[in-house]
């Protein structure tokens, strides 16, 4: 069991908290960031998102009072500095707070690791609050404002209700527990606009992000009697289609919803020398192992890794690693 009050103990003790998340940031990091900023105002707690990348437009809604900053050295190294302690949340790894992560190193602060993902044995952090249990690092923080009895007021709920929505795939992912759906309809209760929160992640693609789809859906690459599915957005697809790389984000569980296909992966090249991979499964086969081989992690049925080297390289190296751990999964499940 989690101490909730022994972190909330702590942070009434604090004048100035550093709020962030992972590196293109999702809706459970931002979530939240979001609901612990809210809870910071109501302590006088002075607080501040700071991202280590950009954020896709989709989560406007989260930044209407301009909580949200991306890092920049000039503005938030000295902020920092002066900062009591730091609050991360669904980060993974810290590698994956980039140049956040080295400003809190720099400046010696103080880390808080809030997450769902497996702990790392090297963690950097501080302190580690882990429930790998938990459907997103969203169900915890609302875990925290109710076993702290903190009034939770629709600011909070909007950043909660976001970080669960994303994190349960809209509440259709294996990971959905009822405790979800007693949440959802809490935060429904104090005002929370389901719908216009579900349109505007969903509902909100842009030009660039329909263009990758049309050109990914005809380079799909099948295999294993249809089971594992692949593709890959290059440099070239980037430049024809005229996106950044939020505008990858989703593909993965797309191609996964394809008819037959239990494992899907993405293959995004960052620039010439870096390589962004993604893992989805239906629940038939495990691949967080398969990620955590190139030096990444998540969940058993959604993670990721970054790999360094040449795409076509990494392309024979992870496809094959990976269709060798789908046919030992299907020989040992015989």
């Amino acid at each position: 069991m989690i101490n909730w009050k022994n972190l909330y103990e702590k942070l009434s003790d604090m004048n100035r908290i550093v709020l962030s998340t992972h590196e293109n940031p999702d809706g459970d990091g931002l979530g939240c960031a979001y609901a612990m900023h809210h809870i910071a105002k109501k302590m006088n707690i002075e607080s501040k998102i700071i991202t280590a990348t950009k954020f896709s437009k989709q989560y406007n809604f989260l930044n209407q009072d301009n909580c949200i900053e991306l890092y920049d050295h000039a503005i938030h190294y000295n902020w920092i500095k002066d900062a009591d302690a730091a609050f991360i949340f669904d980060v993974g790894d810290f590698v994956r707070l980039r140049d956040v992560g080295r400003a809190l190193i720099e400046n010696k602060i103080y880390t808080f690791n809030i997450d769902h993902h497996p702990s790392l044995k090297n963690s950097s952090f501080n302190e580690n609050y882990v429930d790998t249990a938990a459907a997103a690092t969203g169900e915890m923080i609302y875990e925290f404002i109710k076993k702290n009895e903190i009034n939770f007021t629709k600011d909070e709920a909007i950043g909660v209700y976001t970080a669960i929505m994303t994190d349960t795939g809209s509440f259709r992912h294996s990971n959905t527990n009822s405790n979800c759906h007693k949440i959802a309809m809490e935060c429904i209760e104090l005002g929370v606009n389901s719908s216009r929160v579900y349109q505007s992640i969903y509902e909100n693609r842009t030009i660039a992000q329909v263009s990758i789809l049309s050109e990914l859906s005809k380079n799909l690459n099948f295999e294993l009697d249809g089971e594992f599915a692949w593709f890959v957005i290059d440099q070239d697809l980037m430049i024809k289609a005229k996106a950044q790389s939020s505008d990858v984000d989703g593909f993965t569980d797309f191609v996964r919803t394809i008819e037959g296909v239990e494992v899907s992966l993405m293959f995004y090249q960052i620039d010439n020398e870096n390589c962004r991979i993604n893992f989805r499964s239906k629940g038939s086969y495990v691949l967080n192992g398969i990620a955590q081989k190139f030096g990444g992690g998540g969940h058993k049925f959604a993670c990721g890794a970054k790999i360094q080297g040449n795409i076509n390289e990494t392309i024979s190296m992870v496809t094959s690693e990976t269709k060798d751990s789908i046919l030992n999964q299907r020989q040992s499940n015989l």
